[in-house]
């Protein structure tokens, strides 16, 4: 299970940071990332952090946000700066690559 949090209306070139609260299997031994749902586009992911800590981001978010984890809190992060308006999007997290089970996600509207 995932539940995410931290999402709401912010001005463009403002900072958001979403959390992510797994539960359900071992957290720790499992690659994680935020993923984003644009309406009328597909699901793309943003962001991917291994176990071990090792992380990649689109191109898209590269230089601008940033994905953590905290094993012993079962939470992944993700630190968004710099937002534009085509970020607006509901924000999820799942494994990488995604399990089956999604969250509600979090929204996130960038707008002046």
């Amino acid at each position: 299970q995932f539940v995410e949090t931290g999402g709401g209306l912010v001005q463009p070139g403002g900072s958001l940071r979403l959390s992510c609260a797994a539960s359900g299997f071992d957290f720790s031994i499992y690659s994680m990332a935020w993923y984003r749902h644009i309406q009328g586009e597909e699901r793309e992911l943003l962001a991917g952090i291994t176990s071990d800590g090792q992380t990649k981001y689109a191109d898209s978010v590269k230089g601008r946000f940033t994905i953590s984890r905290d094993n012993g809190r079962n939470t992944a992060y993700l630190q968004m700066n710099t937002l534009r308006l085509e970020d607006t999007a509901v924000y999820y997290c799942n494994m990488m690559p995604p399990s089956a089970q999604w969250g509600q996600g979090t929204r996130v509207t960038v707008s002046s």
